[in-house]
């Protein structure tokens, strides 16, 4: 089969850029068609294939700037001439033309983020630099109707679709209308695994881009108030406002390599996930690491916190609700390597199984 790869873009490393590796793992041979790619910071990808569109000439840090420009060129993108096309999309590469006889999957993270699901975040908080949020917010508004219209014409091209989460499946039902199967996208539990059921574990900890939707500051401020320490670990746009907030028990670190972050995990009582991700990769990496984790009680994290097994939910957005559930899981005894052994069903073996198996189906099935 001659096969195609298409996703938004490939200009940092997420949860993403490691569905798109995966598959890419799956078919070597098949072009990753992309809007941008920055190779310095994706090194990945450096023998693969990638075919980027005219936005390559743009810097990538613009890439906030271009949903109408990625669009246009998505949308003109003519894949018609490969039988498989996968598209790896939570904006606008699911768009691509194909043809009658190509079959198209889309690997879709969500609805797209800015119009459907964070659209009141992101007009509040659009994280543009230079002073240009206002710019931001009046282009949203400005071209939100055509926007949403395109999304939804672009959400019909795909034959089919998998996505990360129960949480993501019914966004995609409600909003595009169309049935999706969840594979639970590729974590590397190898890396985080537990090697020792009784680690010296203090603290707790949070990690992720630093960014006003993550809710980091939530559990700044919980700690804040218990005077118990947390290490913030990451970078973003909202890091000067949390270290503002942030008490003497706070310590952030913003360049942390593997080995060390691998290390602050299993050294934490818990991992704080105070947000409703899609999925939340970094807080079954937690998992993984034999941390229980403290996860606000929405989204992807539905699918793999077990109640008082591996982790404690809080019910809401408040520093209150997450006080309560950090005092739960501080007085109770967890068993550390049972929590490391519950994210072993999210490797990325089984995730290439999966992708692999629901392929060999669709090609049965249109033979």
């Amino acid at each position: 089969m001659k096969v195609a790869i298409v996703c938004d873009w490939l200009t940092g490393i997420g949860g993403a850029e490691r569905v798109v590796f995966n598959i890419h793992q799956l078919y070597p041979k098949a072009p990753i068609y992309t809007s941008q790619y920055d190779e310095s910071s994706l090194p990945w990808f450096k023998d693969a294939d990638i075919r980027t569109t005219w936005l390559q000439k743009l810097p990538s840090g613009l890439k906030k700037f271009l949903p109408l420009f990625r669009a246009y060129t998505f949308g003109k993108l003519d894949l018609s001439a490969y039988d498989l096309v996968f598209s790896i999309s939570g904006a606008e590469a699911k768009g691509v033309k194909t043809g009658p006889k190509t079959i198209h999957i889309c690997y879709c993270h969500s609805p797209t983020q800015y119009y459907w699901i964070r659209r009141n975040e992101y007009l509040k908080y659009p994280g543009f630099p230079f002073g240009l949020n206002w710019l931001a917010r009046l282009g949203l508004r400005l071209l939100e109707t055509p926007l949403k219209r395109w999304d939804k014409h672009a959400a019909k091209q795909p034959d089919y679709y998998i996505t990360n989460s129960n949480y993501s499946k019914n966004n995609i039902n409600k909003i595009y209308k169309r049935e999706a199967i969840v594979i639970h996208p590729p974590v590397d539990v190898d890396r985080f695994r537990l090697r020792s059921n009784k680690p010296t574990r203090h603290g707790l900890v949070i990690a992720g881009r630093q960014t006003p939707y993550k809710r980091i500051d939530l559990a700044i401020e919980a700690c804040n108030k218990l005077k118990i320490p947390l290490i913030v670990i990451g970078n973003g746009p909202d890091h000067k406002r949390l270290e503002k907030i942030a008490d003497r028990t706070i310590t952030f670190l913003t360049n942390v390599n593997d080995l060390s972050i691998v290390e602050h995990f299993q050294s934490s009582l818990a991992f704080i996930f105070p947000n409703a991700d899609d999925f939340g990769i970094v807080a079954v990496e937690a998992l993984a690491a034999g941390t229980p984790v403290i996860a606000y009680k929405k989204g992807g994290a539905l699918d793999y916190i077990k109640n008082g097994k591996n982790g404690v939910f809080f019910e809401r957005q408040t520093t209150a609700s997450l006080i309560n559930a950090i005092n739960i899981i501080l007085s109770k005894n967890f068993n550390y390597e049972n929590i490391s052994k519950s994210a072993n069903q999210f490797s990325t073996n089984r995730f290439k199984n999966e992708i692999r198996e629901f392929v060999d189906q669709i090609i049965s099935k249109n033979k």
